[in-house]
């Protein structure tokens, strides 16, 4: 596996309109994408650039959602994952299950509309860490 570039940060939020307010009226962001829906994965998500990464919010759609869990955890929401870059989600896959780690599902399109896949925090120190194969015209 050939570990990448971070692509960005995934934020918990009850509330992405709050949320983009903070990004935007306390630290200055201005590169704020629209939030838009991702049915299949059960939220509603908003990138925000930044000179080096994004941040992404997600808000669930319901109480069945996953982050719905997390919000259940942590009421005011916060860091739900870290994403890294990797050229082939699938060789990624086969290698991670080969050295023992525990995937969360099977790779599935993700907010960027590349493959993802997710790596159990129990593998990564306790952190959340996605997988995300490189999109085709990134980093032009």
């Amino acid at each position: 596996m050939q570990f990448g570039r971070l692509n960005h940060v995934g934020i918990a939020t009850p509330s992405i309109e709050k949320s983009i307010a903070v990004y935007r009226d306390l630290m200055g962001a201005t590169q704020i994408g629209e939030p838009f829906d991702l049915p299949a994965q059960g939220v509603k998500v908003c990138f925000i650039n930044t000179p080096n990464t994004q941040i992404e919010l997600i808000e669930p759609y319901d109480d069945g959602s996953p982050i719905a869990g997390f919000l259940r955890k942590n009421p005011a929401g916060g860091q739900h994952h870290v994403c890294f870059e990797v050229p082939d989600i699938h060789a990624a896959v086969a290698d991670l299950k080969a050295k023992g780690a525990t995937l969360l599902g099977e790779p599935r399109i993700g907010a960027h509309g590349t493959p993802i896949v997710f790596v159990h925090p129990r593998d990564m120190g306790g952190v959340l860490v996605e997988l995300m194969e490189t999109p085709v015209d990134a980093h032009d």
